[in-house]
């Protein structure tokens, strides 16, 4: 079955560390690929959105390859086909594809996401502000995308204060599509972390009108976990 992990122990397409698909996709990997995109359309109907997140595991040829072969499933967005250092490649791979394009987690200040942005190779903008250079640094990347018609989705794979971060930005801009809700957000371990536990209702979260984040650690817990003091 598409749906479920496969025997060799893949949770998804292109997962496998031991394989290379930076070159060009071989029949029988094109077709394992398809089918489990298929297969996803199949179960959720056509009313569904499905990103394809591939982790810039692939290569430019590779990532066009795949990307013609899954156009018929009417893909929302096509995330991080490749890694986004190489402009021009990623450029390459959205020309080449009717599929928009998604990419910015690993895209550093305004200066990471300029040729992106200025070669229109992006549709949608994902500033991760843990890592961007904060919420001003992200806020001019939002800024910055609009300008380009690019819409923004906030890279959120953090916890509880990344997340609340992230909601404050997207009601901020006038760009915002979406908002990831990651795995890691619904796990205890993490939800725990914080006084507040935020979660979405019928698909929407509402951003919280406390003062500052409105969010703050909950000490008893993080006092469970090793410290490093750094001289």
């Amino acid at each position: 079955d598409p749906l479920e992990i496969d025997r060799n122990g893949d949770d998804c397409v292109f997962q496998n560390k031991n394989r290379n698909y930076s070159g060009l996709l071989l029949a029988d990997q094109l077709k394992m690929g398809e089918a489990r995109i298929a297969a996803m359309r199949e179960a959720m109907g056509d009313d569904a959105d499905i990103i394809v997140e591939i982790h810039s595991l692939l290569g430019t040829n590779s990532a066009i390859q795949f990307a013609k072969a899954i156009e018929k499933y009417r893909i929302f967005l096509y995330e991080e086909p490749i890694h986004p250092l190489n402009s021009d490649n990623m450029q390459k791979v959205s020309r080449s594809t009717t599929i928009p394009i998604a990419t910015g987690e690993r895209s550093y200040t305004r200066w990471g996401y300029r040729e992106l942005l200025e070669k229109q190779s992006i549709a949608v903008a994902q500033p991760d502000l843990c890592l961007c250079g904060g919420i001003t640094e992200g806020k001019k990347i939002c800024d910055y995308a609009n300008i380009y018609d690019t819409t923004v989705q906030v890279h959120v794979c953090g916890g509880p204060v990344s997340t609340v971060a992230a909601l404050h930005m997207e009601t901020a801009i006038p760009n915002f599509i979406i908002h990831e809700h990651h795995t890691n957000a619904m796990k205890a371990s993490i939800r725990e972390l914080c006084t507040h536990d935020y979660q979405p209702e019928n698909g929407y979260y509402v951003a919280p009108e406390q003062p500052g984040l409105g969010q703050e650690l909950n000490d008893e817990v993080v006092k469970e976990y090793l410290a490093y003091v750094i001289k």
